[in-house]
């Protein structure tokens, strides 16, 4: 099947958060993330991305909840490895669950889940989830310990951290690619579903798409970007294209 692409639109709930944090659902509360869910389908979109923090900055439940309920694509839902977002990850029950670090102090994940360190709540977790039949992802770096571990958690796929990847200058972004097709490909032989994420953009994704055996990408902010420009479904539209020489997943 082609590369799919999830659009994460958790910056629109930022935008309306700097005005409207006392009444996101206010009549005038703009601009609306489930609008933004539908303007992104229409450009193509195979899946939604949101992440409700523990701190609600941007997303909130009611958003969730709204998108779930009346957008028909497969949602993501970005989690903490916590009691509180494990309750509403079973209330919500999306088609997938991707389980990422969260610190107060950052603006968006930096970095991927320490399932090493983590090993036992992660387990936990993703078991739980399974039984409720969400597939669970793990956003993890590179790392072939943290893939083994994400392994015995017993997860089906993994987010590859895409961050240093985005962030790198030549040389050291041939570096990144190599490190993100080893651990591409130690995770497609593990019988894992490997999907990839953060910071990428319409400049770097040609490069990104030499890695092997990616089934999906997540990409928020480039697009959200593009779209001040020429709108959602136009930037959706455009991310698609860029995506589509991709090789069908093996």
């Amino acid at each position: 099947m082609p590369l799919l692409l999830g659009v994460n639109i958790d910056h629109i709930a930022t935008l309306r958060q700097a005005r409207f944090a006392r009444s996101p659902d206010a009549h005038n509360a703009e601009p609306c993330p489930l609008a933004a869910a539908f303007d992104a389908m229409a450009g193509g979109a195979d899946s939604l991305t949101l992440h409700v923090r523990g701190d609600r900055r941007h997303m909130q439940d009611a958003d969730a909840f709204r998108i779930r309920a009346e957008v028909p694509l497969p949602l993501n839902f970005e989690m903490g490895v916590t009691p509180e977002m494990l309750g509403i990850a079973l209330r919500l029950k999306p088609d997938f669950a991707c389980l990422v670090p969260e610190t107060r102090e950052e603006i968006s994940t930096e970095g991927g889940l320490d399932v090493v360190a983590h090993f036992e709540s992660t387990r936990a977790t993703v078991t739980t989830l399974q039984d409720a039949g969400i597939q669970v992802s793990l956003f993890i770096d590179p790392d072939l310990q943290q893939l083994d571990a994400a392994l015995r958690t017993g997860a089906g796929m993994v987010e590859l951290h895409t961050g240093c990847f985005a962030n790198a200058l030549p040389p050291e972004r041939t570096a990144e690619t190599t490190r993100l097709t080893t651990a591409a490909r130690h995770g497609h032989q593990a019988g894992l579903r490997i999907n990839a994420g953060h910071g990428l953009n319409y400049s770097n994704l040609t490069e990104l798409l030499t890695v092997p055996h990616l089934a999906e990408l997540n990409i928020g902010h480039s697009i959200i970007a593009m779209a001040l420009s020429c709108g959602l479904t136009e930037a959706v539209r455009r991310m698609k294209s860029l995506m589509a020489p991709y090789p069908a997943a093996s």
